[in-house]
Protein backbone atom coordinates (compact mmCIF):
# COMPACT_ATOMS: atom_id res chain seq x y z
CA UNK A 1 0.00 0.00 0.00
CA UNK A 2 1.33 3.56 0.02
CA UNK A 3 2.91 6.17 2.33
CA UNK A 4 1.26 6.40 5.78
CA UNK A 5 -0.83 9.19 5.87
CA UNK A 6 0.54 12.44 8.35
CA UNK A 7 -0.46 15.90 9.03
CA UNK A 8 0.99 18.42 6.84
CA UNK A 9 2.31 21.54 7.66
CA UNK A 10 0.43 24.94 7.00
CA UNK A 11 2.54 25.66 3.64
CA UNK A 12 1.94 22.70 2.39
CA UNK A 13 -1.98 22.25 3.46
CA UNK A 14 -1.99 25.84 1.43
CA UNK A 15 -1.15 24.22 -1.57
CA UNK A 16 -3.03 20.93 -1.59
CA UNK A 17 -6.17 22.95 -1.29
CA UNK A 18 -5.67 25.01 -4.17
CA UNK A 19 -4.75 21.91 -6.25
CA UNK A 20 -7.95 19.90 -4.41
CA UNK A 21 -9.58 22.85 -6.01
CA UNK A 22 -8.63 22.63 -9.24
CA UNK A 23 -7.89 18.48 -9.83
CA UNK A 24 -10.17 16.88 -6.86
CA UNK A 25 -9.87 13.41 -7.54
CA UNK A 26 -8.45 13.28 -11.37
CA UNK A 27 -4.59 13.05 -12.09
CA UNK A 28 -2.62 15.96 -13.38
CA UNK A 29 1.00 16.49 -14.41
CA UNK A 30 3.55 18.50 -12.61
CA UNK A 31 3.16 21.18 -15.80
CA UNK A 32 -0.51 21.55 -14.65
CA UNK A 33 0.44 21.79 -11.35
CA UNK A 34 2.92 24.54 -11.90
CA UNK A 35 0.45 26.45 -13.59
CA UNK A 36 -1.84 26.21 -11.61
CA UNK A 37 0.29 27.30 -8.33
CA UNK A 38 2.55 30.04 -9.56
CA UNK A 39 5.06 28.55 -7.63
CA UNK A 40 8.92 27.92 -8.52
CA UNK A 41 9.29 24.71 -6.23
CA UNK A 42 6.52 22.83 -7.26
CA UNK A 43 8.57 19.90 -7.41
CA UNK A 44 8.91 20.27 -3.40
CA UNK A 45 4.99 20.70 -3.09
CA UNK A 46 4.48 17.58 -4.62
CA UNK A 47 7.63 15.76 -3.17
CA UNK A 48 6.36 16.24 0.77
CA UNK A 49 2.49 15.69 -0.54
CA UNK A 50 3.54 12.46 -1.46
CA UNK A 51 6.15 11.47 1.79
CA UNK A 52 3.38 12.78 3.92
CA UNK A 53 0.81 10.24 1.85
CA UNK A 54 -1.69 12.93 0.64
CA UNK A 55 -0.28 12.40 -3.25
CA UNK A 56 0.08 9.27 -5.20
CA UNK A 57 2.23 8.86 -8.23
CA UNK A 58 2.16 7.01 -11.46
CA UNK A 59 3.74 7.22 -14.60
CA UNK A 60 1.80 8.25 -17.67
CA UNK A 61 1.31 4.62 -19.62
CA UNK A 62 1.42 6.58 -23.13
CA UNK A 63 5.07 8.30 -21.87
CA UNK A 64 7.22 6.74 -19.05
CA UNK A 65 9.24 9.71 -18.91
CA UNK A 66 6.14 11.58 -17.61
CA UNK A 67 4.78 11.25 -13.96
CA UNK A 68 0.84 12.07 -13.62
CA UNK A 69 0.01 12.50 -10.17
CA UNK A 70 -3.65 12.18 -7.96
CA UNK A 71 -4.42 13.78 -4.28
CA UNK A 72 -5.82 11.95 -1.73
CA UNK A 73 -9.39 12.64 -0.79
CA UNK A 74 -9.13 14.93 2.51
CA UNK A 75 -11.90 13.20 4.20
CA UNK A 76 -9.97 9.87 3.69
CA UNK A 77 -6.77 11.33 4.55
CA UNK A 78 -8.24 12.41 7.93
CA UNK A 79 -10.18 9.11 8.22
CA UNK A 80 -7.09 7.33 7.96
CA UNK A 81 -4.56 9.72 10.38
CA UNK A 82 -7.43 9.28 13.12
CA UNK A 83 -6.81 4.99 13.01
Amino acid sequence: MGNVISPLPKWIMKHYSKLWSKFKDKQFTHQQAKDLLKITNTSIVLSRLKKHGWLKLELDPEDSRRRLYKLKDPAEAVKEMGK
